[in-house]
């Protein structure tokens, strides 16, 4: 995302589903420095929502229904610290998940050298930035995907502090979607095929978070919960915790 070369689509697509990292562990996505996705780690299906699961990128909540349609979140802008190449993603998205072929999603990226993007992305495609955009820390920001059908849809960004609003429509998309994954979720995302090292952002919270479609309205109190390990080491990096007024996520690396 932060730079212009891209991930091609296949090999973002690749990147951008689930993959294991032990049992009952997450998926994880591919990059977005080089506009690469997260990929998730182990089969969904053998998750079961009572405990955290683990994924080597994706840190958050994912509900698993039908109809999804529109996902919403706000978030605070963290003040991150780690190298200047460390880097982590907070976004909101359709799909993913139990849903392998397609992602809408949108959010923000938070770099250690001080510097923010904004995207949108519908996997396979790679991910866009949003131009003329400015953030910094501290300020509200509310995301949010709506998805018309399956093969449409706009992502919006919104700086609350600012009053500055970005969109993008889908019009042509590379995929279809399910519409049976809601997400909010913190990335640690990939870079020329590798994990950036994964910054330390203190705390990030997603308020006015919802989900809403075809069967009514959720949040993310009581979905899946995913936490971050790392692979190599067996560290958890990240406790995520939701509660019937949002998500909280929080580094522990």
């Amino acid at each position: 995302m932060k730079y212009a070369t891209a991930l091609i689509a296949i090999a973002g697509l690749a990147a951008a589903l689930p993959q294991p990292a032990e049992n009952n562990v997450v998926a994880r996505r591919p990059a977005r420095r080089n506009g690469g996705r997260p990929q998730h780690l182990s089969s969904p299906n053998m998750r079961n929502t009572s405990y955290p699961q683990y994924s080597s990128n994706w840190a958050g909540s994912v509900q698993i229904g039908q109809g999804f349609n529109k996902v919403q979140g706000t978030i605070t802008v963290p003040r991150v610290s780690g190298d200047s190449d460390s880097a982590a993603s907070a976004w909101v998205g359709i799909d993913g998940d139990t849903c392998s072929t397609a992602i809408l999603q949108t959010g923000i990226s938070f770099y250690g050298d001080g510097t923010f993007d904004a995207w949108y992305e519908w996997i396979p495609d790679y991910s866009h930035s949003f131009s003329n955009f400015a953030i910094k820390v501290g300020d509200k920001i509310r995301m949010e995907v709506d998805a018309s059908s399956k093969k449409a849809g706009v992502a919006t960004l919104e700086n609350l502090t600012t009053g500055k609003k970005v969109t993008h429509t889908f019009t042509s998309t590379p995929s279809t979607l399910c519409e049976t994954n809601a997400e909010w979720i913190v990335e640690d995302f990939e870079s020329g095929g590798s994990l950036v090292p994964f910054a330390d952002f203190g705390t990030v919270t997603f308020t006015d978070a919802s989900a809403s479609g075809s069967q009514g309205t959720v949040t993310p109190n009581g979905g899946t919960i995913i936490d971050i390990k790392d692979s190599s080491s067996g560290e958890v990096l990240t406790d995520c915790k939701s509660s019937a007024s949002g998500l909280t996520c929080t580094y522990t690396g």
